[in-house]
């Protein structure tokens, strides 16, 4: 260290006089003024302290070392016992003595039973005990890939942090962390992530700003992938640089390379959008052998935690799991179905075979599994082909089961229900009691609004497609919280565009026109007006209501006359790639069908297409006459 910190120095000094070569041999007087050390310095060769890729075993051992027979019974080893007995009967110095503690972990870890038989009496083992005072003494002289692998072994082990040999081995790895490689240093972060010791810490740390600061050196996936899995989460900044690294080698990744840098993105909430589209793109390449179902499925999840959507991919993954649905299990079944959910992507024969892997194997679901699954189908407003046989074992299996499970998750099985058109009145009257109510109190503001959204839906069933089962006897906390529901939520460029178009239909008569309306049913109708036999808007503040928390005015609603409810359905209320609505907004549109409404539906697909205002009021029109006439037609 010191004659580099000199020769480095030395640089910034000058140079002396060049002498000739004839006087540079004559002897120098005895009597003469000695050399200064900054002269003697530039002649000396200067060495690099940092790692200069694959040359630095060269740099460091120019000489190869000899093999010896304890290097050959080593390799012959078969078993724990063969490498202490090779050591006992050769001894070796400390790199010999590394390789032999990392030979026999390897062992260890291949026989029955691993590490952990007789690890105690292992560990006290004279001749291990001799392999690791050998070490502790001459770590000095231990490789620095032995020394790095040696961390793992000994941990692997069950040799104490605090041991003495661990002290020594990490102290001589935080001395030589510069002079490592990057896929020691890889492995060195890969092996300290988790780790609370303050040596570990610190050895981890020093390895991530090296490869923050060396990744350019990065040259194989598998480090890449294995960084982003491992050390990612610990540095945003090397992870930044890993993900520039992992585009430019995108090429080479192979199919584990490419879920594990897919499940390390989703776990991290890294939405990187063109390394997403280049695995992508990558991924379709690969033959079907190299596509495990472990691996589909965890693709699967990284695509729905990202919400990134890939339908090639999607269309990969269906045609390779529809062939395997017999031999998968219905935890991977649930699963699968969630994250496709997530993504909002309907695959009729994909989930046609999920609703038959239940069918058959039912018994095999658990509780929780059937609910997700029963969330998943809502979702996507999936109906079986064989439903009557699905639903049979789904209420046979939820019989008994429902009243027992957690509170916000009994919402969202029987809100499901609800979705399905499967909820029976003995679910719903469960959920109105006072006690239940009172449950959903608890977390944060916007998780007991959306679950009392819920339950105002699940009421609404109750009251719209059960009215002979009515209770007298519904939870009027639930009830008030509907008037305050969404007023704060911002208008949308087509909400906005459809007040405008509706107030000049009405010509700016206030009482003719309600937008925004938040209904007793949960539901907000985007714009509502009531109009005569001759389709002209009328006052709305007299007549009576139903759908308010007020119930609206006093006076009846004339014969002949009409009321409409105007909806938006904007691009996130539809399936992936679909114009059919989704599971909550095909309830909804349910619901207020059957509470007396005409529905005009204006889809952001065909309002895009309306540029000025005037073909926005005729398209309003039009869309009220198609309406009224298709409910007179019947």
């Amino acid at each position: 260290m010191t004659s580099r910190l000199l020769g480095r120095c030395a640089r910034l000094l000058p140079r002396p006089p060049q002498a000739s070569a004839a006087a540079a041999l004559l002897p120098t007087p005895a009597a003469g003024p000695a050399e200064p050390l900054w002269a003697q310095a530039w002649r000396q060769p200067v060495l690099r302290g940092l790692c200069e890729g694959r040359s630095l075993v060269k740099e460091e051992y120019p000489i190869e070392p000899k093999r010896t027979q304890l290097d050959e019974l080593l390799e012959r080893a078969q078993s724990p016992q063969d490498v202490l007995q090779a050591w006992a009967a050769q001894g070796g110095k400390a790199n010999q003595a590394a390789k032999a503690l990392v030979q026999l972990v390897r062992l260890a870890g291949r026989e029955k039973g691993g590490a952990k038989m007789d690890q105690f009496e292992l560990l006290n083992d004279p001749r291990l005990l001799d392999i690791l005072d050998t070490v502790t003494a001459q770590v000095a002289s231990v490789w620095n890939g032995t020394l790095v692998s040696l961390l793992r072994s000994l941990s692997a082990l069950g040799v104490p942090p605090t041991a003495a040999v661990q002290r020594s081995i990490q102290t001589e790895v935080l001395w030589r962390v510069r002079r490592l490689s990057y896929k020691q240093l890889a492995f060195l972060a890969d092996w300290g992530a988790g780790r609370k010791g303050q040596m570990e810490v610190s050895l981890v740390s020093a390895a991530l700003k090296q490869l923050e600061l060396r990744w350019t050196e990065i040259a194989d996936a598998r480090t890449v992938s294995t960084l982003m899995a491992r050390a990612g989460h610990l540095s945003p900044a090397l992870m930044d640089r890993l993900e520039d690294k992992a585009l430019e080698l995108a090429e080479g990744f192979g199919a584990e390379d490419i879920r594990r840098v897919s499940v390390s993105l989703a776990s991290q909430g890294r939405r990187s959008v063109p390394l997403l589209r280049a695995l992508s793109y990558y991924l379709l390449q690969k033959p079907s052998t190299d596509l495990s179902t472990p691996l589909l499925l965890d693709l699967a999840y990284a695509y729905g935690k990202l919400n990134f959507h890939h339908s090639q991919v999607f269309q990969r993954l269906a045609a390779e799991l529809l062939p395997r649905m017999p031999d998968i299990s219905s935890a991977d079944v649930t699963r699968c179905a969630k994250s496709l959910a997530f993504l909002k992507w309907l695959h009729l024969p994909l989930f046609e075979a999920f609703a038959e892997h239940y069918s058959v194997n039912s018994q095999k679901y658990s509780t929780l599994q059937l609910c997700n699954l029963l969330m998943s189908l809502a979702r996507l407003n999936f109906q079986p082909s064989k439903g009557e046989e699905f639903y049979k074992k789904v209420h046979s299996a939820l019989e008994g089961v429902l009243p027992s499970l957690e509170a916000f998750l009994q919402i969202d099985v029987v809100w499901s229900l609800c979705v399905l058109q499967q909820a029976k009145p003995q679910h719903i009257t469960a959920l109105n009691q006072q006690t239940h109510v009172a449950k959903l109190s608890e977390g944060s503001l916007s998780r007991v609004e959306n679950y009392r959204l819920k339950l105002l839906h699940i009421i609404a069933t109750l009251q719209l497609e059960h009215p002979e089962s009515l209770s007298s006897t519904l939870p009027t906390e639930a009830m008030l919280i509907s008037s305050t529901l969404g007023r704060d939520s911002p208008l949308s460029p087509l909400q906005t565009g459809l007040k405008g178009a509706l107030d000049n239909l009405v010509g700016g008569k206030a009482e003719a026109l309600r937008t925004g309306v938040n209904t007793i049913y949960g539901w907000t109708i985007d714009g509502e007006l009531v109009v005569d036999s001759e389709n002209k808007p009328m006052d709305l503040v007299t007549l009576t209501a139903p759908h308010l928390p007020g119930g609206g005015g006093t006076n009846p609603l004339p014969e002949g006359a009409c009321r409409l409810a105007f909806l938006t359905w904007e691009f996130p209320n539809y399936g992936s790639r679909s114009k059919d609505l989704l599971g909550r907004f095909t309830m909804m549109r349910r619901h207020l069908k059957l509470a007396g409404f005409i529905l005009v539906e204006v889809p952001y697909y065909e309002w895009l297409e309306l540029k000025s205002d005037w073909q926005k009021v005729a398209y309003v029109k039009d869309k009220m006459g198609k309406a009224i006439a298709e409910e007179m037609a019947k």
